[in-house]
């Protein structure tokens, strides 16, 4: 018999027919031991298709956000949707609430000579796409444009090893033996880098001693400082990329328009796929984003039509001051987007070790904002319902068209997102009536709520 452990750990398997099959399992098993939905919310969760730190799938993100009673869950993988139609089954399957988001970095030439939200690199943001509903079809130039994106992210990559390996020819790595393996959809990050480079160097140097001898030179640390970063992988990680491929490391490239895709391209891109293009905001702190209003205005005069914020970066620090800048710019940047009608995403990524499952919406800091904060997710749910069942995505022209004022359609795609978690058998009744008679029932069920 198969132990609950040993089923957890194949949610994560490589293989989709594991997970699905486990899910399946698990369902059947546990399901009525479920808890009832609370307020907490997680609309920005990475998996291993990209990079998670607990190395979970999209179906693992799934379960463990309904057996902790999240009212709704986001994933949200950069350059790919691998995950996609694995997290809105198993979403329905469970009983989640669910929307799938895409983020990546661009490139914005209004603030190309300032950092924005990557430090480091000026002229650079990172940015999303919100609420997918499908993937795109084959052969079209949405689907074109998304393999264009992975392959750009590839030749970042491989060039930033070049530069690595140019200057740590010891544990110089391969990008195709020692990286890709880890990422069961080929989207590789820095994380992913930094991390084969700490493994690879483990191998290599075979002993303690000199692994601990190579990383206090590279890093400039002593010898018992860089046995305790040793003892911390999360740490050491962080400590290793730092100084590797951030400004002033070995493996470092100040970008150019040609690194990135535009803010342009990827907006128009994302709004062709029916889903939500999305700002995405740091801390308030850098000269890109001190101007929240400016920043605000620059992107959705281009087509962005939300925020995304992780919350946990603007209050959870132990200095009193720099705590209490980043709490008044969260304030301020949540007023502003509030006050432009702008979705407000939130979640907490998970692809650094001790980051939270989810935010805590009930602490001082985030209190004042718990109902902005659920509003956006019930948004994002509505948007991946009325999209994918329903044909009727939130920056289409006949949702404009319907709801030309922004609350009121604000108010339409809350009150869908807002309904009892699509049940599987209910997914599929709307699959088989058509978009024009789903989009009726919708509007139905929400008249009667």
């Amino acid at each position: 018999m198969t132990s609950y452990d040993d089923m957890i750990d194949l949610l994560d398997s490589f293989d989709p027919r594991d997970r699905r099959y486990t899910l399946l399992r698990l369902k059947e098993e546990l399901g009525d031991q479920m808890p009832g939905e609370e307020s907490d919310v997680n609309m920005h969760f990475h998996s291993f298709f990209s990079y998670n730190a607990e190395e979970w799938s999209p179906t693992r993100i799934a379960w463990e956000s309904r057996k902790e009673g999240l009212y709704a869950a986001g994933l949200c993988d950069f350059d790919g949707l691998d995950g996609l139609e694995e997290f809105i089954h198993a979403g329905h399957l469970l009983g989640l609430r669910t929307a799938v988001h895409l983020e990546t970095r661009a490139f914005l030439n209004e603030y190309a000579n300032v950092d924005i939200n990557s430090p480091g690199e000026p002229g650079v943001t990172y940015i999303m796409g919100a609420g997918f509903a499908r993937l795109p079809a084959p052969g079209t130039p949405q689907a074109q444009q998304l393999t264009e994106f992975k392959a750009s992210s590839h030749q970042r990559n491989r060039a930033l090893l070049q530069r690595i390996n140019a200057g740590l020819p010891e544990i110089a790595l391969d990008y195709e033996q020692h990286v890709l393996p880890d990422t069961p959809g080929g989207y590789a990050t820095e994380r992913h880098i930094i991390s084969a480079y700490l493994h690879h160097s483990k191998d290599v140097l075979q002993d303690p001693v000199s692994t601990t001898d190579f990383w206090a030179r590279i890093l400039g640390k002593d010898t018992d400082e860089t046995i305790e970063l040793l003892s911390d992988t999360a740490k050491m990680e962080e400590t290793i990329r730092a100084k590797l491929a951030k400004r002033g490391g070995i493996g470092y490239e100040a970008p150019s328009q040609t690194s990135f895709p535009s803010a342009d391209t990827f907006i128009h891109w994302v709004s062709s796929c029916e889903a939500i293009p999305m700002i995405t905001w740091l801390d308030g702190t850098s000269a890109g984003e001190r101007n929240a209003r400016s920043m605000l205005e620059c992107l959705t005069a281009k087509g962005a039509a939300a925020v995304n914020i992780i919350p946990d970066r603007n209050w959870n620090i132990t200095n009193p001051a720099s705590r209490a800048a980043k709490i008044a710019n969260l304030n301020t940047f949540v007023r502003e987007a509030d006050a432009m009608h702008l979705p407000v995403n939130i979640g907490t990524e998970m692809n650094k070790a001790g980051l939270p499952f989810c935010d805590d919406l009930d602490c001082d800091a985030l209190r004042p904002h718990k109902e902005v904060f659920l509003r956006g997710a019930r948004i994002m749910v509505g948007q991946t319902l009325l999209s994918r069942y329903a044909s009727f995505a939130y920056t289409s022209p006949a949702a404009k068209a319907e709801y030309p004022a922004a609350p009121d359609r604000n108010r339409f795609f809350e009150a869908v997102g807002a309904r009892p978690a699509m049940a599987l058998a209910q997914a599929q009744a709307l699959e088989e009536m058509g978009a024009e008679k789903a989009l009726a029932w919708f509007h139905d069920h929400v008249a009667k709520a």
